[in-house]
């Protein structure tokens, strides 16, 4: 989204409902914000889940996805909702506590951030489709 676009939107679209949105954040956005609203390090997080600490960083980083069933399970030790986590939409984690992150410059910042995140994967899938493409040629 262009600064432009940012600056003009209402008061009420940068709410934290806003923040955390489908628009600005990604699964892994919300997923680390709600695992550190809860106070817990990736390899906590990840004993209590039953599952790799570097599968923690791959969810939040976006690389992959969580099964349904560790989804449900995470919403519950993090206290939000399975819908947040996914969407944005729901209850999730409380941000009155955080410092004035209303501000149009950090969400442009965390826009900027989810294009680049989303152009580099479209790139990574189109660099895995030359390469299968190369192999069966070679």
């Amino acid at each position: 989204m262009p600064q432009d676009q940012v600056e003009e939107m209402p008061e009420q679209a940068l709410s934290e409902d806003y923040w955390y949105g489908g628009d600005v954040a990604t699964f892994g956005d919300r997923l680390a914000a709600a695992r550190e609203a809860a106070g817990l390090k990736p390899g906590e997080f990840a004993k209590r889940l039953g599952v790799k600490k570097s599968t923690i960083i791959a969810w939040e980083e976006d690389l992959s996805e969580p099964r349904a069933n560790r989804l449900s399970m995470m919403a519950g030790l993090l206290n939000v909702t399975v819908g947040w986590l996914l969407t944005g939409d729901g209850d999730g984690v409380d941000l009155s506590d955080e410092s004035d992150m209303s501000e149009a410059g950090l969400v442009a910042i965390m826009t900027e951030i989810r294009n680049i995140r989303m152009s580099m994967k479209r790139d990574l899938e189109r660099l895995a489709r030359l390469e299968k493409s190369l192999r069966k040629k070679v």
